[in-house]
């Protein structure tokens, strides 16, 4: 397969697992692994997140705009800002420290991808299963506790294969949020998050980049903004009426097929 084509297709991927409990990095490490692809410091990975970033900003900009407007006059406005900056810091603190550890040594091990796609498939299934009696039901009232705390478990999700909007959701559940808020207070942590991660990413290793490489992101950048759109449109409605259990049923059947794929002799 052309480099080109891998591009695109690992676009597309980045885009439609980004906002769902799967884990778009662990899907694109072990694409990208299975099809030979490697990038400089695992930079393309990242950098790609750039789509799916303006993706979810364009879906979401009336309530953005909205935030912005109100954030001087809004108490409210201004408390769910707050709120999602203090769940947004502990990934900050973490992933700088431990930025070279995680590109060097967990993004080059697709078993480990594999392994935690799965435990964390029977984690998202059983708490599918629970029945809880939802406190919170409107991200914006999300207390900043409940935020920060949101914010501590995305901190696992620098393990790839975790996913990110996985363990907010699944911190969110826990703390009593119902399904559809834990996943659109997700959608906000998103922006932040990925874009830190980008532009860190991108300071770390631009001088490692061609050309070439440059192109093959700007490829997966458009891929990923076209099929993020679409997830970010149609997913909430999805998690309302069928829950994460599809979600947790598709990890364990990648990180199984990826563990057959490595050790399987063929």
């Amino acid at each position: 397969m052309p480099d080109w084509l891998i591009a695109i297709v690992l676009g597309l991927i980045e885009g439609l697992t980004e906002f769902i409990p799967v884990s778009s990095t662990g899907h694109l490490l072990l694409v990208g692994h299975f099809l030979g692809f490697h990038s400089p410091g695992n930079t393309f990975q990242v950098l790609i997140q750039l789509g799916a970033i303006l993706a979810i900003t364009s879906v979401y900009f009336g309530r953005l705009w909205g935030l912005l407007t109100t954030l001087p006059t809004n108490p409210g406005s201004r408390r769910f800002v707050i709120g999602i900056l203090l769940a947004f810091l502990p990934a900050v603190f973490v992933g700088v420290l431990a930025h070279d550890f995680i590109k060097t040594v967990l993004y080059e091990s697709p078993a480990l991808v594999c392994t935690t796609l799965i435990i964390g498939g029977f984690i998202l299934l059983g708490l599918d299963r629970m029945k809880f009696e939802p406190k919170h039901t409107d991200v914006a009232d999300y207390p900043l506790k409940t935020a920060f705390i949101i914010g501590l478990f995305q901190c696992l999700a620098l393990v790839p294969g975790v996913s990110r909007s996985g363990a907010t959701i699944a911190g969110a559940l826990l703390l009593k949020c119902d399904k559809r808020s834990a996943a659109e207070f997700s959608f906000f942590l998103a922006m932040p998050t990925m874009a830190g991660a980008f532009a860190y990413d991108l300071y770390k290793n631009i001088d490692q980049l061609s050309t070439k490489d440059m192109g093959m992101i700007g490829l997966g950048f458009v891929a990923a903004l076209i099929s993020g759109v679409f997830v970010v449109k149609t997913v909430l409605n999805f998690i309302t009426r069928h829950g994460f259990a599809p979600f947790a049923y598709w990890r364990i059947a990648v990180g199984v097929v990826g563990l057959a794929l490595l050790y399987i002799p063929r």
